[in-house]
């Protein structure tokens, strides 16, 4: 601990290390804005049952959600020894998945329902520097800010709302000792694909009227999604659209033509072939089953037929 705790205070007194490094900048932000010590050997402190509940509700529809994809993700993680946690945007514990044999041990960490592990609280660590910096992230062991805290490996995404505004954190903490950085790469990229996906069914939900268009832009990691109503006026807009197509980042959209986004001309471009590379790239996932490719894009059976035969798309 006492070598951690000089490590810490080195790099930050360091005047280029936060300059050159993300950790060493979350350890500077720990200690200088936060006030915290990295010796500090208390765990997070915890909301009572009233104040849990009140956070609870105020997440609206993301935990229902969320649940079916936690579980998901812990039925591939759970049984090497990892904890599946979601917060809300500040940082408290919202839900938890951990298998039995290790519910002592998270309990232990402070990986508990109710627990404040934002950044201001706890310093650097997965869920609460995911939070402050708005981006997926890792932390293995050692780059945790306090000491008692370094026995974690934690693999986070940040999560955003309908809205745009940062809706909470997903995270996979691992306390084994031999985890290997390798593995947390292959668990992250598990994490930012749950994360992107429970975007897309809260997106999905917020505009359950609409039509969901996957816009036709390369997007990495992101969940590009227009919400149109049935004159083709964009009502919605997930937030890596909104910046892709310089919308406003956060509330509802100015009402605006979605060919004015997707530059619809004469033949099959802007509009008409981004739905169609959503429809296909849905038959392409679901192996040409019209059924699971209509379920994917949140649409019937028989709509899905009838996109297909306006777009001219084969049903073989």
């Amino acid at each position: 601990m006492k070598e951690h705790v000089e490590t810490v205070f080195r790099t930050v007194e360091s005047s280029s290390a936060p300059a050159v490094s993300q950790i060493a900048a979350s350890w500077r932000r720990s200690i200088e804005r936060h006030g915290l010590h990295p010796g500090e050997k208390s765990a997070p402190d915890r909301l009572d049952a009233p104040e849990l509940r009140q956070r609870r509700d105020r997440t609206g529809a993301l935990l229902q959600i969320a649940a079916p994809k936690l579980d998901q993700l812990f039925g591939l993680v759970g049984q090497s020894g990892c904890a599946v946690v979601l917060t809300d945007a500040d940082g408290i514990v919202l839900d938890q998945r951990c298998t039995n044999a290790d519910e002592g041990e998270f309990q232990t960490w402070g990986l508990a329902v109710g627990a404040d592990w934002s950044e201001a609280a706890v310093g650097t660590n997965g869920v609460g520097t995911c939070i402050a910096e708005q981006r997926n992230l890792i932390v293995h062991q050692s780059e945790h800010f306090l000491a008692r805290n370094a026995g974690l490996s934690c693999m986070d995404a940040p999560i955003f709302g309908p809205d745009g505004h940062l809706a909470g954190a997903l995270d996979v903490s691992s306390a084994r000792s031999d985890q290997t950085e390798a593995f947390n790469r292959l668990i992250a990229a598990m994490v930012t694909q749950t994360a992107r996906q429970i975007e897309i069914d809260a997106f999905r939900a917020a505009f359950s009227d609409s039509r969901i268009v996957f816009a036709d832009k390369d997007a990495t990691d992101s969940a590009m999604l227009l919400a149109v109503d049935g004159d083709d006026i964009v009502q919605g807009a997930t937030r890596a659209a909104r910046k892709a197509f310089g919308l406003n980042a956060f509330g509802r959209i100015a009402p605006l033509p979605a060919s004015d986004l997707l530059g619809r001309e004469d033949g099959p471009t802007g509009f008409e072939k981004a739905e169609r590379a959503a429809v296909m790239r849905a038959l392409t996932r679901a192996k040409g089953n019209v059924s699971e490719a209509a379920r994917a894009l949140g649409i019937g059976r028989a709509t899905l037929y009838r996109r297909m035969k306006r777009l001219r798309i084969d049903g073989n």
